[in-house]
């Protein structure tokens, strides 16, 4: 199993990425699922799509932090409307929320390695701090 990350921007937080999601535009019907499925475009296919549908997730990067995952469950291309070729990542509606990691910007996706990741939280370790002050403590390894 293989896991993809990616920034989310113009994104501040998890519950601004839920809201985003249930915009019709960002969303795709998918035969094999009853519900439409939040969709994320790239422009690159994953080479190792293979290992990444075998339960990997999209990591998502909101303010400088890596801060939740949805598990993959379809990558398909497509054709944009200026003709040239992308790439959908279609990701289960359930986000799960992550320890918190400081990660610095980048451009496009990158691979993560399930060995590299960081763990899930439970329900009680759940933050409400605002962004900026988890990044700080974050960073402070705190």
């Amino acid at each position: 199993m293989l896991n993809l990350i990616k920034l989310v921007v113009g994104v501040s937080s998890v519950e601004e990425l839920a809201e985003r999601q249930k915009n019709p535009l960002n969303t795709r019907q998918h035969p094999q699922h009853s519900a439409r499925l939040p969709v994320v475009h790239t422009r690159t296919f994953p080479r190792q799509s293979e290992e990444v549908l075998q339960g990997g997730s999209l990591y998502r990067v909101i303010s400088g932090l890596i801060q939740c995952r949805q598990q993959v469950l379809d990558l398909q291309t497509e054709t944009r409307a200026d003709g040239t070729q992308g790439t959908l990542i279609l990701l289960s509606p359930e986000i799960i929320r992550v320890e918190p990691r400081a990660l610095r910007p980048f451009q496009g996706w990158r691979y993560l390695k399930a060995s590299d990741a960081p763990p899930d939280l439970s329900g009680t370790q759940s933050s409400n701090l605002p962004p900026h002050l988890q990044k700080e403590l974050t960073l402070l390894g705190l």
